[in-house]
């Protein structure tokens, strides 16, 4: 009797710690850095981003190594005080996600190509998964955006990279919705735009719909005080993650 109780306790405790290990794993927090300019920090996506998948109930720690204007070829020659490589040798990271000037796929498409494959090769070499962000035209040339979408796509297949297909959303929002201000000015996105940003970001990394997120998205500051990052009226959050879940949705 005594046998079976200790191995029925031993049972018990086996199944403890699987279940501990496994509660442990799916706690896991992916690390993200965000690499780019002023396309990426205004309106603080990538806090946004991490705000979002804390609602989906999904932990990521966003960081980011932005500075405006700056070009991926910058990032790599460590310039306009751009500190990518550094945070790349001293830090680790899940993913990378990589968005190069607005117009570096038109002004010089080598130098796009080129430190983009660099980019690709050197994250994956930390032990990352590198990542795309296509950009979007500008509000006062949206014809733009056929070219950039054929270079981001050339250098995803170039590189085997995934894309996320922001430029694309942009797009199309314009087309069905053009009374929603997306821009800030004639290329920076609006708060509604980075709101759009940050959704098409965060599903594509959760691969979870972002339908139902909240319209008011939250952060908190280094004191715990609550820290708003967008708000948007509920019809056009509404129709934005519904934008953004058909176009992602596998």
């Amino acid at each position: 009797m005594k046998i079976v109780i200790m191995l029925r306790n031993l049972l018990f405790a086996m199944l403890f710690f699987i279940a501990s290990i496994n509660g442990l794993y799916a706690q896991d927090t992916a690390r993200v850095l965000f690499v780019g300019n002023s396309f990426t920090y205004f309106y603080n996506v990538p806090q946004g981003v991490e705000a979002m998948a804390e609602q989906q109930g999904i932990p990521l720690q966003c960081r980011q190594s932005t500075v405006g204007g700056s070009t991926w070829e910058q990032h790599w020659q460590e310039k306009k005080g751009t500190q990518t490589r550094k945070r790349l040798n001293e830090e680790q990271w899940d993913m990378v996600i990589l968005q190069n000037h607005s117009l570096s796929s038109i002004r010089d498409s080598a130098s796009f190509m080129e430190y983009g494959i660099k980019f690709a090769k050197e994250v994956r070499a930390k032990g990352a998964e590198p990542i795309f962000m296509m950009t979007w035209a500008y509000a006062s040339n949206p014809l733009m955006q056929d070219h950039i979408r054929r270079m981001y796509q050339l250098l995803a297949e170039r590189t085997a990279t995934r894309l996320i297909p922001v430029g694309t959303i942009f797009e199309q929002c314009r087309k069905v919705r053009p009374d929603l201000d997306l821009f800030f000015d004639d290329k920076h996105p609006s708060e509604v735009g980075s709101y759009l940003v940050a959704l098409s970001c965060t599903q594509f990394l959760t691969e979870q719909s972002v339908i139902g997120l909240p319209r008011r998205i939250t952060t908190t500051d280094r004191n715990s005080e609550k820290l708003y990052l967008f708000f948007l009226h509920a019809p056009d959050a509404l129709y934005l993650q519904q934008l953004v879940d058909t176009v992602l949705k596998p």
